[in-house]
């Protein structure tokens, strides 16, 4: 027996296998015999007969197994009628075309059908999406049709005579135009079909007229309308033909109907025959119609034009004229090419391009739905061209070009379409014009020109290099708690962890650059850049891209840098050291940019070295970029083989690089190499003033290089001013000890020497002061040249080889032949008066995020430029007072002297009215856009607060201005951004807390504050203050609270300064910054803006710490039950400067509601448990509830809007309460605090707490009403409208839960609100009004007389009344009839009821 093949044998063994088998010959498992061809039915020709094994295809057939399968039908095959003519393998869809009239596959499912010989029709279109269902509820129950009464109904329903019958006699057709009998099998088929026909007219003829109209009506309604068209559209073709026939043949008789009739069958054949022709003529109507509107007349000689449809050849009909819809509803937004919008009434020419076959085919333009389907096209030019006008409509979308045309955003509209990855995709195309297209959309979505234009023109103003990142602002992140480092670190980890587990749409959706860098685009450009090569604006744009992304944060730099050869391929290929200079020739394309320098590379290392020291030092050592600024600067722009612009851009981008690792203190030793050429760009500085007249886009190109290089020389002489500091520190470390920072290579002696030239220059600049223009353009490099002089003596001032006789009177000279004869111009005047127009703070509009603005991108809102009268505009006056305001601050910080001389700085009248306008309008919006300019100018009113420091601490007349100054220092306190912490401390401990900027304090404002509660200007205040349990005496006066705190401000400050040393990092990193210790600045990028540094109730901070810290000390169920006298202090120190505040800066705490204030105040019972007992605590917190306690503070107070830093009031006031009745001693103002939310305009559940569940509290609630600062008519008006707390008021009084003697205000509040309920003549619900005259029986009833007393003669509140409310002395006559009325009523019910 042989054996069988298995797995792993190879072919020679098969083949050992099969000349073994052949050997043997044995009888083989399985025959190959040849399949019968269905199509050819039982009689082959014999020409078709061939042996099994000569077959073109071989069959494997099995032992007792049937050659062919059984046959489905018992009737023999059918033999086909156009073998002959038929060729094999015939197109399907030519098949379709040609014989597609077969009507059986569409009517009837005939048992007796061959489908292998029936040809395959396609069903026909209707306007549905889907065919209409046939349901089972349309027949009657038990009732089945067969085939022959279907065939029966249509005969009916596809008459064409059907509805003008004879009214006595129904005669048919002898054969049916239905079922012919076509594709049956059998020989018979026709004589099938009779027999079915024959069937039909029994049964007809056993059917009344009226039975066969009402299945006519049924069917016609249940078949599709196009279906019953096509049918009778058969059956007159069908007697057409068989007229046709007759005639041919001359018979009189018309086939189909009996050889001899009656009259009725001449009628019906009349009514037959003119049903045809009306039917014919509108079809013939209908085609000379459609065809006149062809502009092409299809003629019967062309090629397949035997059928028209005119259907298809719709499209090349005119358009018609587009016209605007008289609706409401907004139409769809169409584009141009070009991204523009087209309006939708625009006739545009066809010739455009910009028609086409989708919907409103008459209308010009592209819609985003049909973009972005354009855009998934298999053919590229239709791909490339959806993405380059996608890219269009984001750049004119950005540019605020559909705010007032379309409804909600474009930019929102397409990133929430998947916009981003569609590009994310199309990047990853291997055709280049899809990935330019993809790279312009892109740029046009992520990078905005204008911000980078505004951005290179700040980096020379004052700490204008440091920027805040571009990182959205997550609300779904939350924000960070203060604490620790460690916890900040821990939360950083965490995030990381949950972004990474995010996916990459999931991520985009809150940060687009997050969501790229998931997605690998770096690879993606450096593959780009690296393999494919493109044309200069693609790779202008990836280098955009990424300056964009750079600029994102310090995690990006960092990718940036790690991306495997991205960094490398940008050097080598646009900052080459040598280049062809054919390859960039005045006045021709360049055809490639590799290989040639480019400006917007160099800018793209720059800004990835602010991302950090780091980066910038892996960027010069790695990269070897030294080399490369080198090259840049050591030559001449105009000696650069490139056009003039680039050249200048290239030599601007090149120092400004240099000047942000200067800044972290590297690449010092190239300021040794390149001394003599620094030299020879400062001695060619002053001659920009001579050609500034000329005003071109050279010049200012011009003017931007030179104050890079002056911003430059700053900060190589900040490196240079800590030398000696730092080898100094190097000398005195033993070996032992921690390695210190070297020191720089370059020493003070080295840049000492170039002083001169710069003040040369600034002279010869402040002389074109006077012409506004020429001064325009000047500006920004007399601002460096100002801020250079003040970093040089502020490092001057620090070297121990100073001289300081010398320095004094070099700041002396320069007072007097610089500074004063500069700041006693009249222009300087036009300046100081221009900074209230250019205020970002007094016009906050000038910096609102922009009409397109999109939370995940991070824009500047500098598109279309920024208005000249605004901070950044090229009329602000801001750089340069800015840099003003910081020489004259270094010079009176070194040379006290000079103070004086500078006094009338601070008198100049635009000063003081910008001043005044900042400080009482409400800060703008922080967004973006607003914390990067305002940042600028908090520098300029900081420096002016520092130098009014100053004339406070020396001149003794400067009290005009003291409380002007004091309401901005505390202003810009509670408004700094984070990177500027150092400002912030200084403002803390020189100006908000200096008694010398409080004048109030000596010039009699104690005696003020008493006098004005003495005369009672307001009739609705009340001097009288809650008293306490714990003393006898009565609260010290408001006047001595004050004196008292006044006194005290030193130890406030230190309260206040103890209590924020959870900002001690930031505030280191923030003076290394500002006081230009570059050695140890760790990045340019500042801390990402989440709101101020400080909080806006940061007067309350101390109190707000200490109650977290005793609350969080406090185990479940146990009490604190005393306090340190430290805890004492900080609260009664809290409390004294939140009353000098409020007395004499209210302005200051404007931002902080009413109710956030009352919240804080309530922390002062929420601590321990004898906390608010302490006598000075005490004091305070009354002399501030007061104030609080005001008519207008009264009025503003809203406990139900969402309150800063609380998550629920109500859950706050139930702590009150159960710290009430447990603590509360009964003291008056504790229960004063309880009262005060329980007015009528606050939420009815704080009531019901009070009434409900912590009803024990109404015993101690001894407030007296005379002491009591809020009126009662706040608590009572309007009526009380809730029933469930009406129950409560009445069931507490009459249970003696609430008493007079035990809560007056409380008693008098809920008599009245009972009392109103009761004699109530409104219309209100039936279980209302049932309870109010239950309430009044019960009242009728009471068997206390004063409060049955009480009750019903209740007239009006009044505090003077020892109740704290009138009563009548008899009921007024209607309250009389309807108590009269009520009892009775009831005293009738109640006795029925007994009765029965």
């Amino acid at each position: 027996m042989l054996s069988r093949p298995k797995p792993g044998e190879s072919e020679a063994d098969l083949l050992q296998f099969q000349n073994r088998f052949l050997a043997t010959k044995a009888s083989p498992a399985v025959k190959i015999v040849k399949k019968a061809d269905k199509r050819k039915g039982d009689g082959g020709s014999e020409e078709d007969e061939r042996l099994p094994l000569q077959d073109s295809r071989d069959m494997v057939m099995l032992e007792d197994f049937p050659d062919v399968p059984p046959a489905l039908i018992p009737a023999p095959a059918k033999k086909s009628k156009f073998k002959s003519a038929r060729v094999h393998f015939e197109d399907p869809e030519e098949q379709l075309e040609h014989h597609d009239q077969h009507i059986t596959a569409v009517l009837s499912k005939i048992v007796e059908r061959d489908t292998s010989t029936a040809t395959v029709t396609m069903p026909n279109p209707t306007g549905e999406p889907f065919p209409r269902a046939f349901h089972r509820s349309e027949v009657k129950s038990g009732v089945r049709k067969a085939v022959s009464d279907l065939q029966v109904s249509l005969s009916l329903a596809l008459s064409p005579s059907s509805s003008c019958w004879p009214s006595q006699t129904l005669l048919f057709a002898s054969q049916s135009h239905i079922v012919t009998g076509e594709g049956l099998r059998s020989m018979k088929s026709e004589q099938e079909a009779q027999n079915i026909h024959e069937e039909n007219m029994e049964r007809l003829h056993s059917m009344s007229q009226e039975e066969i109209l009402q299945e006519q009506k049924k069917l016609l309604a249940q078949l599709d309308p196009s279906l019953v068209a096509f049918l009778k559209s058969r059956r007159v073709a069908d007697e057409s033909q068989e007229r046709e026939e007759t005639k041919e043949q001359e018979r009189p008789e018309k086939p189909g109907y009996p050889e001899t009739g009656s009259e009725s069958q001449l009628e019906v054949e009349e009514v037959l025959k003119m049903s045809s022709l009306e039917e014919s003529n509108m079809k013939q109507s209908t085609r000379t119609e459609e065809e006149d509107d062809l502009p092409v007349k299809p003629e019967k000689e062309w090629i397949h034009m035997d059928s028209v449809e005119f259907d298809k050849l719709k499209w090349m009909k005119d358009l018609p004229q587009p016209r605007r819809r008289r609706t409401k509803k907004g139409m769809q937004a169409r584009f141009s090419l070009k991204g523009e919008l087209i309006p939708p009434d625009a006739d545009l020419p066809t010739h455009l391009g910009l028609h086409h076959h989708g919907e409103e085919a008459e209308r010009a333009g592209y819609s985003l739905q049909e973009l972005f389907h354009l855009s998934g096209s298999q053919v590229i030019q239709q791909r490339t061209l959806a993405l380059q006008v996608l890219g269009h409509v984001v750049q004119k979308a950005k540019a605020g070009e559909f705010v007032s045309s379309l409804k909600g955003s474009v930019l929102h509209l397409l990133l929430d379409a998947g916009f981003l990855f569609l590009l994310r995709f199309s990047l990853d195309e291997t055709v280049e014009n899809v990935v330019a297209a993809a790279v312009h959309s892109l740029h046009a979505l992520l990078v905005s020109s204008d911000d980078e234009e505004y951005l290179d023109r700040t980096f020379s103003w004052y700490l204008g290099m440091a920027v805040f990142p571009f990182i959205p602002n997550n609300e779904e992140e939350g924000e960070e708690e203060e604490g620790q480092e460690e916890i900040l670190m821990e939360k950083t980890q965490e995030k990381k962890s949950k972004e990474e587990n995010k996916s990459d749409p999931d991520v985009a959706q809150y940060d687009i650059i997050k969501g790229l860098l998931k997605t690998k685009i770096l690879h993606r450009f450096r593959y780009i850049l690296e393999v494919m090569r493109p044309v200069p604006l693609v790779v202008l744009h990836i280098l955009d891209i990424l300056t964009r992304i750079a600029r994102h944060s310090s995690e990006a730099c960092s990718q940036l840098l790690d991306c495997p050869r991205l960094i490398e391929t940008i050097v080598r290929e646009f900052l080459p050291t040598q280049w062809d200079p054919q390859v960039a020739d005045y006045g021709e394309l360049l055809t490639s940019l590799h290989g040639v320098p480019c400006a917007t590379a160099m800018k793209l290392v720059r800004v990835i070295a602010s991302g950090g020291r780091n980066a910038a030092a892996r960027l010069l050592n790695k990269f070897e970029l030294k080399s490369r600024l080198s090259r840049f600067i050591a030559e001449d722009p105009q000696d650069l083989p490139l056009k003039s612009k680039e050249a200048l851009r290239l030599s601007t981008e090149a120092f400004r690089l240099w000047a942000v690792a200067a800044g972290y203190g590297q690449a010092c030793d190239l300021y040794r190499d390149l001394y003599p050429v620094l030299v020879k760009i400062l001695q060619s500085l002053p001659y920009l003033a001579s050609s500034s007249h000329e005003n071109n886009s050279m010049l200012q190109l011009s003017i931007q290089r030179a104050a890079a290089v002056v911003t430059l020389l700053t900060n190589v002489t900040q490196t240079a001013g800590c030398a000696a500091e730092l080898q100094a520190q190097l000398n005195s470390c033993g070996s032992g000890e921690e390695a210190q920072i070297p020191p720089p290579p370059v020493t003070w002696s080295q840049v000492s020497g170039l002083r001169p030239f710069l003040e040369t220059s600034l002279k010869r600049f402040l002389q074109e002061l006077s012409q506004l223009d020429t001064w325009q353009v000047l500006q920004p490099l007399a601002s460096s040249y100002i801020i250079y002089l003040g970093v040089y003596y502020n490092a001057c001032s620090q070297q121990p080889s100073l001289n300081p006789i010398d320095c004094l009177e070099e700041l002396e000279h320069l007072t007097s032949e610089v500074l004063l004869p500069l700041l006693s111009k009249p222009a300087m005047q036009g300046l100081w008066d221009l900074l209230r127009p250019c205020s970002a703070l007094c016009n906050p509009l000038s910096c609102s995020p922009g009409p397109e603005s999109v939370p995940s991108i991070v824009s500047l809102s500098c598109t279309g430029g920024k208005p000249p009268m605004s901070l950044a505009g090229s009329k602000s006056p801001f750089p340069f007072l800015t840099a003003l305001l910081f020489l004259i601050n270094n010079i009176t910080h070194i040379h006290k002297g000079l103070v004086s001389k500078y006094t009338f700085v601070l008198g100049f009248r635009g000063l003081k009215d910008y001043l005044l306008q900042s400080c009482t309008t409400v800060s703008p919006s922080l967004t973006p856009s607003s914390a990067w300019i305002l940042r600028h100018e908090y520098h300029l009113q900081y420096f002016v607060l520092a130098l009014a420091q100053k004339m406070a601490d020396t001149c003794p007349d400067y009290t005009q201005h003291a409380s002007l100054h004091h309401c901005v220092a505390m202003t810009l306190l509670s408004r700094l951004l984070p990177g500027s912490e150092h400002l912030a401390h200084e403002l803390l401990w020189g100006l908000s807390f200096n008694p010398e900027l409080i004048p109030e304090g000596k010039a009699g404002g104690p005696e003020a504050a008493d006098f004005s509660d003495i005369l009672h200007l307001d009739p609705n205040t009340k001097p009288a203050q809650p008293g306490s349990v714990t003393t006898a005496s009565s609260n010290p006066s408001r006047g001595a609270l004050l004196e008292e705190a006044y006194q005290n401000l030193s130890l406030i400050r230190t309260c206040y300064l103890s209590h924020f040393v959870h900002l001690e990092p930031a505030l280191v990193r923030s003076r290394d910054a500002y006081q230009g210790r570059t050695h140890l600045v760790r990045w340019m990028l500042l801390p990402e803006v989440k709101g101020p540094i400080l909080p806006s109730d940061w007067p309350f901070f101390p109190l707000i710490s200490l109650y977290n810290k005793v609350t969080s000390a406090e185990r479940p169920g146990a009490v604190l039950n005393s306090l340190s006298p430290d805890l004492v202090n900080i609260v009664t120190r809290n409390l004294q400067w939140v009353l000098l505040l409020e007395t004499w800066r209210a302005g200051a705490l404007d931002g902080i509601p009413a109710a956030a204030k009352l919240a804080r105040l309530m922390c002062v019972f929420l601590t321990g448990s004898d906390l608010f007992l302490e006598r000075p605590v005490h004091s305070y917190t009354a002399a501030l509830l007061s104030l609080y306690c005001q008519p207008k503070a009264l009025d503003s107070l809203q406990l139900d809007a969402p309150l800063p830093g609380l998550a629920s009031f109500h859950d706050l006031y139930i702590n009150l309460l159960e710290q009430f009745e447990g603590v509360s001693f009964g003291d008056p103002l504790f229960g004063t605090f309880v009262l005060l939310p329980l007015q009528r305009q606050f939420s009815v559940g704080l009531r019901l707490a009070v009434f409900g569940e912590h009803m024990s509290a109404l015993r101690a609630m001894g407030v007296p009403l005379q002491q009591f600062p809020v009126p009662l008519e706040r608590y009572i008006s309007p009526p009380e409208d809730n029933l469930n707390l009406l129950r409560q008021y009445f069931r507490t009084l009459i249970t003696g839960a609430l008493r007079h003697r035990w809560c007056p205000v409380l008693y008098a509040v809920a008599v009245a609100h009972v009392n109103s309920f009761i004699f109530s003549q409104d219309r209100t619900s039936e279980e209302a009004e049932a309870a109010r005259k239950n309430m009044l029986w019960k009242t009728w009833l009471l068997a206390d007389e004063v409060l049955k007393k009480h009750l019903l003669y209740y007239k009006l509140p009044n505090s003077e009344c020892p109740l704290g409310f009138e009563l009548y002395e008899q009921l007024p006559p209607i309250r009389q009839k309807y108590l009269q009325l009520v009892t009775k009523k009831e005293h009738k019910e109640n006795t029925q009821l007994l009765d029965y």
